[in-house]
């Protein structure tokens, strides 16, 4: 080693040249060979929260990276609990995740912690982050891992079927009978909730004794929901179903699976079917024939996804618009051998339903160089989607709301996927998934350089994963500031829950945020606006 190298590694350089498969100071080896700078536990919550980690990436197995990821839950429930729990509670109930999985994992965790306090926090927090049955269901399994049901924990599961409004509750009994193993009578029989409501109580009974005629008697006198599901499985032909339905505003769930394959049956379920589950069963309402090309039940449907106040209502996250885009668009399920021809009327309606969901944030001014990392670990297929799907979906985001916003791609060559304002949603995200190759996250402030741009901010969309560079981000970026514009800011949207960034935190003028998040457009725009 050169003088010279050993005096990048002790101090850094602020102009150098260090390849990225040596440190700079401070720095610790990422999954790829590279090294970058370690984020704190606190950023490690929030990305885990966000992203998740059950998918694994293309570095590193689904199992390794979540057990890496609670180890950091635990340090933060370690150091400040009613920190963590608080953290979980702000992402867990809102739509800023586009799955309720990891709020509910880490919650079980903090259920499980030393600390009293902490404890006490999480059990009180569960109705707030299992807002439906199949959520606490999902965290029934978690924490059945991970300790034992003590009776604090029974006595809040017992809250969490006392508190919330009888009628909701009858409805989650009946769309969520079974998840992960665990039925509403599993956790009944464990929490033995108790209650003075003689209606609250009859519903309780029909949960927990199902097949007992003088308890289901009871809960259809007092609950409508409940005398539906006996009456559309008295219901004899598919129009006498469809009618029962309707008069009685049922589910799907609640719907006899042989009647599932009659259009009569999803039209009269389209009545009143929730934003969600719309979205959930485009593919199926085509496939009957329900969803035909020009017909009244396509226009409804397009009306209710250009919605914008409809889809914030019921907490849609963009990316599972994107999702349901992409699949819709496919004509295939994720699973199973569902098919079906879309209908241009609903991809477009998805299209734009996609970008409303973001249109509430207020327009960036500043110079945007909004850089989308396209190499082969950001088209890891370990899950619902590619990160680079995600990263291309949000980068056209920043297009649309930073009208002096550039575009650019990069793995080892900075390249020009050619994406515009007109462009639609799942082309765009075509565009940046056909690259691949190795990951120099210096490239984008290089080329700014090499080209003089005047760029107020970098947004970096990435896994940190970066190894194939003849220069460390961090210097490519000090050379920038120095040359061209030293207040330039960098915005780094991390798409993997890993341990790494490649901008330090302490950086003033740097800001770490998970990519999924859906309040990333206007947390950046607080953020260059100062």
């Amino acid at each position: 080693m050169t003088y010279k190298d050993a005096l990048r590694r002790l101090t850094g350089s602020r102009h150098g040249a260090t390849p990225q498969t040596q440190p700079l100071a401070g720095q610790v080896a990422n999954h790829a060979g590279g090294y970058a700078f370690p984020v704190d536990d606190w950023t490690r919550l929030e990305r885990f929260l966000v992203l998740g980690s059950d998918t694994g990436t293309y570095y590193v197995s689904g199992q390794a990276l979540t057990l890496d990821n609670a180890g950091a839950v635990q340090r933060c429930l370690a150091i400040d609990g009613q920190r963590a729990v608080a953290k979980i509670v702000e992402i867990g109930s809102s739509a800023r995740a586009p799955r309720q999985q990891p709020a509910l994992f880490a919650l079980a965790l903090a259920t499980a912690a030393a600390d009293d306090k902490t404890r006490q926090a999480a059990l009180a927090a569960l109705p707030k982050v299992a807002r439906t049955g199949t959520h606490v269901l999902t965290f029934a399994a978690y924490v059945d891992g991970i300790r034992g049901w003590g009776r604090g924990l029974r006595r809040s599961v017992a809250r969490w079927f006392c508190e919330q409004p009888a009628e909701r509750l009858a409805l989650q009994a009946v769309k969520y009978r079974q998840r992960e193993g665990w039925s509403l009578r599993d956790l009944m029989r464990l929490a033995h909730p108790l209650t003075d409501e003689l209606e609250r109580r009859a519903l309780f009974d029909w949960i927990a004794h199902p097949a007992d005629a003088r308890a289901v008697q009871a809960a259809r006198e007092r609950f409508r929901l409940i005398d539906g599901v006996a009456a559309v499985r008295e219901s004899q032909g598919a129009d006498a179903v469809a009618e029962t339905i309707v008069r009685y505003s049922l589910p799907r769930e609640a719907v006899p699976t042989q009647y599932l394959n009659e259009a009569v049956v999803w039209d009269a379920l389209l009545v009143d079917m929730p934003m969600t589950a719309m979205i959930r069963n485009l593919g199926k309402m085509t496939q009957v024939g329900l969803l035909a090309n020009g017909s009244d039940a396509v226009r409804y449907v397009a009306d209710r996804l250009i919605d914008d106040e409809a889809l914030a209502a019921a907490r849609v996250h963009p990316i599972q618009l994107l999702l349901a885009l992409k699949t819709y668009a496919s004509g295939r399920g994720a699973l199973g051998r569902l098919s079906w021809t879309p209908d241009s009327e609903i991809v477009d309606a998805l299209d734009m339903a996609f970008h409303e969901a973001f249109n509430r944030v207020e327009p960036i001014r500043q110079r945007l160089l909004v850089a989308v990392d396209v190499s082969a670990s950001m088209l890891w297929r370990g899950g619902f989607l590619m990160p680079v799907e995600a990263a291309g979906a949000m980068a056209l985001q920043f297009l649309h709301a930073a009208p002096s916003a550039t575009i650019v791609g990069f793995n080892t060559r900075i390249l020009q996927p050619g994406l515009s304002r007109r462009q639609r949603l799942d082309d765009a995200v075509h565009r940046l998934a056909r690259y691949g190759g190795g990951t120099d996250v210096a490239l984008p402030m290089r080329y700014a350089l090499e080209q003089r741009m005047e760029v107020d901010a970098f947004v970096i969309l990435t896994d940190h994963e970066t190894w194939a560079g003849r220069q460390h981000p961090v210097e490519a970026l000090a050379a920038y500031r120095d040359r061209v514009n030293p207040d330039a800011k960098v915005a780094m949207l991390a798409f993997a829950a890993n341990h790494v960034a490649v901008v330090p935190e302490d950086d003033p003028m740097a800001l770490g945020v998970a990519g999924f998040d859906a309040a990333v457009p206007q947390v950046l725009n607080d953020f260059l606006s100062g």
